[in-house]
Formats: structure tokens, C-alpha cells, sequence
């Protein structure tokens, strides 16, 4: 059975001026939602280390995040497959409004279990937040979900700028509770997002999707989806595993707070900026090869960090992992599209997302401890090992039968 357009979804055949409408809306509160996680990154693992008992437990805050992500996937699709996303989108921003507040509290009271607790909500917002990816492609026809995908991509280019420059230009401002302020300001831009996405309309559950679809097993089984998965999360994996363990990197190579944000800032800048046009190049090219062209930019940041530790060398590191993300994450994405029925959408994306983030947190959790224990260069070798069997599953992919635009039963 092949996939069908967005009236067979709903029902309702979305007009082209509402259905973009609304991709722009998703698109402007990922830009604002996206701040949040610049703002955990940029200071996560720099706060872990002024509050947590040892240093080793540093970049914990940032491991506990994507814990958020991991864990609040699947209740978020289940949540969404019952009322609607939007539902879902609102009591994501609360989760980030009660970020900034727990995690500002966290650091007037030198509480370090507060913080870790603080980013849990974080990851929840998250998780959340990726799903809007899914949400635009509901309120388009067939032949724009790619574009639909990769546009509200594209509206994380400005988180890249807000929210390291929200972190330069709050962070001292209450002496001597170093980024205090800065959650607070983080906490104001996601209630600003919960205005934004008030007017987001999405189609609403289908009788046939409450349903479910195909049993989650059959779904799972299919090649295309193994593929896209293990794209997805090796893409997503190292782009985190890295990035967590870069500012602290920085920081202990004897560079600035000030070098460490604008590297994290360009690094979510090549995160989102092909966005733009990402969804041109799958639909013109596949995702196939979009998936390949970000595995080995990945590949290519990963040599380029081994080469020296001159801010230069970090910088150029963390934009080419972000442009390595975007290509990876946006086509394994794009593969997940054609693997379910209308009626499965919210169960097979949360379910991706599941598997992304849970990968994503192992990953997470070992960053801190490796740069701690051995230094970055290992952080960097280690990389390599995954990219590997991604190339490998791809590769496999491209070799079968191309797949038609839709599941196959």
C-alpha cells in the first residue's frame, strides 16, 4: 500500500496558503524552541562542573537531557495520536518554561541535582520540539512533505544565533550566579513559542488512526525502516556525542566561554541552514544520497578535530558535524516518511524518534566521562566506528530495489 496525500489523512484537504501558513509557524517556533537546547549545550557541561561533586560527572546535565528526549518520545506520540499536536506542541513549551525556572533556581541554591532535573524537563521540550519536522509534512500535500520537513529544519538557523548570543549577553548579568539569568531569558523565549504554535492547526487523529495501523512489529521488519533508523541515529549520535564534549574541550584547551559559544553558534547555524534546501536535494537526488553526504561530512569533522586545538580547528569541527547532522538526520528522516501508512504516521515517527534518542543518550552519557578520562582526540577516533556501520547499511539499502514512495505492505 503506498502512501497517500494529506486529504486522506485527515480527511480535510488542506489549502496550499493554510497548510504553509503553518509550516511557517513550525518554522519560527523552532527557531525560539531551538534556543533551548543551544542554552543547555553552551553551559550544560560548564555548570555540571561548578556544581556537580566530581568533575567526571561534568557533562551529566547534558546526558540527562537526552535522557528527556528518549523518554518522552513515545508519551508524546501516543498524547498526540489521541488529542491532536498541538496538544502536544503547548505542553512541550511548558516543559521548557519550567526549564529555565528549575534550572535558574538549580544554580542560586548550588544544587546540582536540581539542574540534571531541570534539563530532564529540557529534553522533554525537545523531543517535542523534533517532532514539528513531523507536523509540517501533516499539513501539506504528498509531493511538498520533503520541503515541508526540511523548511522548519531551516527555522533552526536562528536558534544558532539566539541562542548563544542569549547566553553571551545574560550570563554575567547576576552576579555571582553565573548563567542565572540566562535560563531565566531561555524560559521567556519558550513561553513566546507557545504563542507562536497556539495558531499551528494541525489535522486532527483519524478514526483509522486511533485504529493503528499495521501491528508495530510487521512495521519494523521493513529493511527501508532498519535503514533509515540506523542513519538516523548514527547521524544524531555523533553529532551529540561530539558537541556535548566540545565546549568543555575548549574550556580545557585553555580557551574562552566567549570562543566556545560562537563555535556552538555556527555549529547549530550548518545544524539548520541547510534546511533551506535540503529538501530540494532528496527530492531531486534521494535520501539516499543525502544520508551519504552528511555521513561523510561527519567523517570529514571528525579528521579535521584530530589535526590540532587552535579555536579554528573546534570551530571548523562543530559546523562541519552540524552540516553533517542536517544531510544525515533530515534523509534518514525523509526515509522514515515512506515507511507507514497515514493512519501509522504519529506511532512509526515516535517510535523513530524512541530508538534516535535512546541510541543518542548512550552516546551522551560516555562523551563526558572519555573526555575526562582520555582527552578529546578519543572522543574524536571513536566516531569513526559508527559511521562505518551506517555506510554499510546504506550501501545495503542502495543495492535493493528502489523503494517506491510508500510503504509496501
Amino acid at each position: 500500500m503506498s502512501d497517500t496525500s494529506l486529504s486522506a489523512t485527515s480527511g480535510i484537504a488542506p489549502s496550499t496558503r493554510s497548510g504553509q501558513a503553518d509550516v511557517l509557524r513550525l518554522s519560527v517556533a523552532q527557531a525560539l524552541a531551538g534556543a533551548n537546547s543551544a542554552v543547555v549545550y553552551a553551559t550544560g557541561a560548564i555548570v555540571g562542573a561548578m556544581l556537580a561533586p566530581s568533575k567526571a560527572l561534568a557533562t551529566l546535565p547534558i546526558s540527562i537531557f537526552v535522557v528527556g528526549m528518549a523518554t518522552c518520545t513515545l508519551p508524546a506520540g501516543a498524547l498526540a495520536r489521541r488529542h491532536g499536536r498541538r496538544v502536544v506542541f503547548l505542553a512541550g513549551t511548558g516543559c521548557g518554561v519550567l526549564t529555565g525556572l528549575l534550572a535558574s533556581l538549580a544554580i542560586l541554591l548550588g544544587s546540582f541535582a536540581l539542574f540534571c532535573l531541570a534539563t530532564f524537563f529540557g529534553g522533554a521540550y525537545a523531543a517535542v520540539v523534533l517532532s514539528f519536522r513531523f507536523a509540517a509534512a501533516d499539513c501539506v500535500a504528498q509531493a511538498r512533505k520533503p520541503r515541508a520537513l526540511s523548511a522548519v529544519m531551516a527555522g533552526g538557523v536562528f536558534a544558532g544565533v539566539l541562542g548563544p548570543q542569549l547566553v553571551t549577553h545574560t550570563m554575567n548579568l547576576w552576579q555571582p550566579y553565573l548563567f542565572a539569568a540566562t535560563f531565566l531569558a531561555q524560559a521567556a523565549v519558550a513561553a513566546i513559542s507557545a504563542l507562536v504554535l497556539a495558531g499551528v492547526h494541525v489535522p486532527m487523529p483519524t478514526a483509522a488512526e486511533l485504529a493503528g495501523g499495521r501491528a508495530l512489529s510487521q512495521i519494523v521488519r521493513q529493511p527501508r525502516f532498519v535503514t533509515a533508523v540506523i542513519c538516523g541515529v548514527v547521524s544524531y549520535t555523533l553529532m551529540n556525542f561530539i558537541m556535548t564534549a566540545a565546549p568543555l574541550a575548549m574550556r580545557l584547551c585553555g580557551l574562552s566561554q566567549e570562543s566556545a559559544n560562537t563555535g556552538l553558534q555556527w555549529h547549530i547555524v550548518a545544524m539548520y541552514g541547510p534546511g533551506f534546501f535540503t529538501g530540494r536535494l532528496i527530492t531531486r537526488f534521494g535520501a539516499n544520497c543525502v544520508v551519504a553526504a552528511g555521513l561523510g561530512l561527519t567523517a570529514l569533522a571528525a579528521a579535521i578535530g584530530l589535526t590540532g586545538i587552535d579555536v579554528t580547528h573546534f570551530w571548523l569541527t562543530l559546523i562541519l558535524l552540524g552540516l553533517g547532522w542536517n544531510f544525515g538526520f533530515t534523509g534518514a528522516s525523509a526515509m522514515v516518511l515512506e515507511c507507514h501508512r497515514p493512519e501509522e504516521r504519529t506511532r512509526v515517527q515516535s517510535l523513530n524518534d524512541f530508538l534516535v534518542f535512546g541510541t543518542m543518550a548512550v552516546g551522551s552519557f560516555s562523551s563526558g566521562g572519555l573526555l575526562t578520562a582520555y582527552g578529546w582526540d578519543v572522543v574524536l577516533r571513536l566516531s569513526f566506528l559508527p559511521l562505518v556501520v551506517a555506510v554499510i547499511a546504506l550501501a545495503t539499502s542502495a543495492l535493493r530495489t528502489p523503494v517506491a514512495n510508500g510503504p509496501r505492505d
